[in-house]
C-alpha cells in the first residue's frame, strides 16, 4: 500500500473511532428534558416553564417591579422584537430593541385605556435602521376595570401577534386577577381582626383595671404583677404586623387573659392547660383561640348571674385548654361546665343568622377563618346543650403553604 493510502485509512479509522466516541459519550450521559419528546412536546414544555417564570412577579399586581420581572418572559413566550407594559399613566416597562418608542406609547393606546378595547397600529417610526414599524396592543383589565396595556412590537403586520398577544395578556389579566383576590382576602382577613379587636369590651378593660386597682394598698406586688399582665394581653391584641401567629403566643396571651378574670372571680375560676411542647411553634390565625376562651368566660362565668343549670354555690368555673400532637396536625381542645347553648342557636351563629356582640360573633369569625386558611375540613367542631357546657375541638396542621407565625 502507497504512502497515501496508508495515510487515508488512518483518517478513516479516526473518524470511526472518534465517532464511536461521540456516540458513546452521548449514549453514556444521563438524559435532559430536551433530549426526549418530540419538537411539539418541547416547545409545550418550554411555553408552559417561561409562563410559570413569568407568573410569580404578576401576582403582585402590576407595578413596575412586578412588569420589569415579568417582561422578558412575555416577550419570550410572544417571539417578539420588543414588548411594554403600561398602566394606565405610564410605561412601566420596555423590553427587547427600540426604546425611543416608549415616549409615544401612550399617546397610541389612549382610546384603549378609555374604552378596553385592543387597537394596533403603524408605529410611525422615522429611523430607518429602527426593526420597529408595527405593534399590538391590547388592555389589562381585573373586574372590568383597564389597569394598563401589553404592547408587543414587530417588524411588520401579523395577524398571528396579534391572536397571539391577546391570549398572552388574557393570561396576565389572570394573574392581576389572583393578585387582586390575595389583596381582597388579606383586607378581609384584617377587617375580621379589627372586628375581634372590636369585641374586647370596655366593660372587660373597665372591671380588669378595677380589679387592679382594689390590689393596690392590700398586694403591690400583686397589683404590679397584674398591670403588666394587662399591658402585654392588650399590646397582643392590638398588634399590627402579621396575620399569623403561632401557639406558643396565642396560649401565653390566653394566660394572660385569664390571670385578669382570675383577679376578680378568685377561687370561682378553675383553668386546667395541657400543651404537649412540640406543637408549640405550629402557625395559626390571629387571634384565633383567645376569642373562644373569651366566649366560654363571658357565658359561662360573668353571665352566670342565673345559671342556666343548678350548680352547688361552691362548684367554680372550669375551663381546660389542651394543645396535643395529632401527626401531622396539632389538636386543640376548649372545654368548660358553664351553661352550654342551644344547638339549633348554635347553627345559626355558625351560619351568620345571629351574629350580634352577644351571641357569639367571635365564634363565626373564628370558624370563617379557619376554613378560609386550611378548607371547609378545618372549621370549628362545637359540641354543646342546654346545661352541658360547651367542648369546642380545632385541628391545625404542622405546616401549610403561606402560614407562618410571626
Amino acid at each position: 500500500m502507497t504512502g497515501a493510502g496508508t495515510a487515508v485509512l488512518a483518517v478513516l479509522v479516526a473518524l470511526l473511532f472518534g465517532t464511536g466516541f461521540l456516540l458513546g459519550r452521548r449514549t453514556a450521559r444521563p438524559l435532559r428534558p430536551s433530549d426526549v419528546g418530540t419538537p411539539v412536546e418541547h416547545a409545550t414544555f418550554e411555553t408552559l416553564h417561561t409562563a410559570s417564570l413569568a407568573a410569580p412577579p404578576l401576582r403582585a399586581g402590576l407595578t413596575e417591579e412586578s412588569a420589569r420581572r415579568s417582561a422578558r418572559r412575555l416577550r419570550s413566550l410572544l417571539g417578539t422584537d420588543a414588548l411594554c407594559l403600561t398602566d394606565r399613566e405610564r410605561v412601566l416597562v420596555w423590553d427587547g430593541a427600540g426604546h425611543h418608542h416608549g415616549k409615544d406609547v401612550l399617546g397610541h393606546i389612549e382610546e384603549l385605556l378609555e374604552g378596553g378595547r385592543g387597537t394596533a397600529f403603524d408605529s410611525g417610526c422615522a429611523d430607518l435602521d429602527c426593526p420597529l414599524r408595527w405593534a399590538v396592543a391590547v388592555p389589562l383589565t381585573v373586574e372590568n376595570r383597564v389597569l394598563g396595556a401589553l404592547v408587543a412590537y414587530a417588524p411588520r403586520e401579523s395577524a398571528v401577534l396579534a391572536r397571539a398577544a391577546g391570549e398572552v395578556a388574557r393570561w396576565v389579566c389572570v394573574q392581576l386577577e389572583l393578585a387582586e383576590l390575595d389583596r381582597s382576602r388579606t383586607q378581609l382577613i384584617e377587617a375580621e381582626i379589627k372586628a375581634l379587636r372590636a369585641q374586647i369590651s370596655p366593660h372587660f378593660i373597665f372591671n380588669s383595671l378595677a380589679a387592679i386597682a382594689s390590689f393596690v394598698r392590700t398586694d403591690p406586688e400583686e397589683a404590679r404583677e397584674l398591670l403588666l399582665e394587662f399591658a402585654d394581653f392588650t399590646r397582643y391584641s392590638f398588634r399590627r404586623h402579621g396575620e399569623f401567629t403561632t401557639l406558643a403566643d396565642e396560649l401565653h396571651s390566653i394566660d394572660q387573659y385569664l390571670a385578669l378574670v382570675r383577679a376578680r372571680f378568685g377561687k370561682r375560676l378553675s383553668v386546667t392547660l395541657q400543651v404537649a411542647p412540640e406543637v408549640l411553634p405550629v402557625a395559626l390565625p390571629f387571634l384565633c383561640l383567645q376569642p373562644l376562651v373569651e366566649n366560654a368566660v363571658k357565658h359561662g362565668l360573668e353571665g352566670a348571674v342565673t345559671p342556666a343549670r343548678e350548680q352547688p354555690a361552691d362548684t367554680p368555673f372550669r375551663i381546660t385548654i389542651s394543645a396535643l400532637d395529632a401527626g401531622s396536625e396539632a389538636e386543640v381542645v376548649i372545654e368548660d361546665n358553664g351553661g352550654g347553648m342551644d344547638p339549633e342557636r348554635l347553627r345559626r351563629i355558625l351560619r351568620g343568622e345571629a351574629t350580634t356582640p352577644s351571641t357569639g360573633i367571635g365564634l363565626l369569625n373564628v370558624d370563617e377563618r379557619l376554613r378560609q386558611v386550611y378548607g371547609d375540613g378545618y372549621g370549628l367542631v362545637i359540641e354543646t346543650g342546654v346545661g352541658a357546657g360547651m367542648k369546642i375541638t380545632l385541628r391545625l396542621p404542622k405546616y401549610r403553604a403561606g402560614v407562618h407565625g410571626s
